[in-house]
């Protein structure tokens, strides 16, 4: 089941829901069914370049360099 965000319009607040495709959903404020469905965001606004850095610092105390370009990967000395 995905979640959704949603906007109440009786009580205008918008909040974030998992709900199946078929089920009707309600607002957990006020309990109304006039709920527009908003599109939800693929990832947190602000936060990636964040979640990359902690990745790649994960990836470097691993000991592997996957997630790196050729060009940031570190150069081995023959």
């Amino acid at each position: 089941m995905p979640i959704y965000d949603f906007h109440c319009k009786q009580c205008d607040k918008t909040f974030e829901l998992l709900v199946s495709l078929s089920a009707v959903p309600s607002c957990p404020e006020c309990g109304a069914q006039t709920l527009e469905k908003l599109p939800s965001l693929t990832a947190p606004q602000g936060k990636t370049a964040g979640l990359l850095s902690r990745a790649r610092a994960q990836a470097a105390r691993e000991g592997h360099f996957s997630n790196y370009s050729a060009s940031e990967r570190p150069r081995i000395k023959s």
